[in-house]
């Protein structure tokens, strides 16, 4: 951490009785969150010109589970985030995908990341990349849909639950819970029944990415039906759902009283937006673009230092 920056302490969260619905395969394994992180959460979330500037370490305002676990062999450690975004972001022309960089930050300063390293067979890169919250392969996440990389970065595959409880008191309204690479703004499940009218009423909003039918065709493919493995196993299809293929739409929030496009994170596929609306700032870009042909769009970070991938080896200490 920067130390000209101010920090907030955030206490850890307590558990609420009103659970939000189950945002995950019913067979997947979470590990129980029952411990701390071992350090104070810091974050700084400021505006500095135009820019929205987001410093932190990394650390949950929640009890985590216990890692290492025995899927998932990595400590949490204190890391040193500095994001920036636009304040008035603009849609691209065409979305960008997100690949296996990070989609964005929460508010309590631990990002968002809704890609896995792992494919079928270990075919880095094909269309075959196992879903996070499929469990099909066990990933040791606890209750808050995280786990921990070699880097000892703590990170959300999806909603963030502690924090969510946190920000909405278990109460069923649109809850800003952080913000995407883009700048726009990133909500939790819930969102007006018509976007123009905050007067509407609260639903569970719906994505509009569907199983695909059938069995999984074409060479090298894994055998078996469609039954949300793999990432590739979903479609998008537009007016199915709430959403677009963004995962987003444009509307009025409690936030943004005049409409904003905005994300929602949602119980089912794909969970976290797997493509951007506007132009994801070089600050989450996680991987070179030769290294991450789903991402290839996101622009490249000032002097090309990349962080190891998930998956990777730890940095050396400084």
């Amino acid at each position: 951490m920067k130390a000209s920056l101010l920090c907030l302490l955030i206490l850890p969260v307590a558990a609420h009785p009103n659970h939000p619905p189950s945002v995950h395969n019913p067979e997947l394994d979470l590990v129980e969150a029952h411990r701390d992180a071992g350090a104070d959460p810091e974050v700084d979330i400021s505006i500095v010109g135009q820019r929205r500037i987001i410093e932190s370490n990394g650390i949950p305002d929640h009890e985590t589970g216990r890692f290492p676990n025995r899927d998932n062999p990595n400590s949490i450690h204190e890391q040193d985030y500095l994001f920036s975004m636009p304040v008035e972001p603009n849609e691209a022309n065409r979305p960008t995908p997100v690949g296996h960089n990070l989609f964005g930050v929460a508010l309590n300063g631990v990002v968002v990341d809704p890609a896995r390293a792992e494919y079928y067979r270990e075919r880095r890169g094909s269309e075959w990349n196992y879903a996070a919250l499929s469990g099909a392969v066990d990933l040791g996440l606890d209750d808050h849909h995280a786990h921990v990389q070699p880097t000892g970065a703590y990170h959300y595959h999806g909603l963030p639950t502690g924090l969510f409880l946190r920000l909405s008191g278990g109460r069923k309204e649109m809850t800003l819970i952080g913000w995407a690479a883009d700048g726009f703004p990133i909500y939790g499940l819930y969102g007006y029944s018509d976007p123009a009218d905050a007067a509407s009423g609260v639903k569970l909003v719906q994505s509009s990415y569907r199983l695909k039918q059938g069995r999984r065709e074409g060479r090298g493919s894994p055998r078996g039906d469609h039954d949300g493995t793999f990432t590739a196993d979903y479609e998008y299809v537009a007016g199915s759902g709430d959403l677009d293929e963004c995962n987003g739409r444009f509307g009025v929030t409690p936030e943004f009283p005049d409409g904003t496009y905005h994300y929602i994170l949602t119980k089912d596929y794909p969970f976290i937006p797997r493509r951007f609306k506007g132009t994801p700032d070089p600050s989450f870009r996680k991987l070179p673009p030769g290294e991450d042909p789903d991402g290839g769009g996101f622009p490249p970070p000032p002097g090309g230092r990349f962080p190891p991938p998930h998956g990777g080896p730890p940095p050396p200490r400084r």
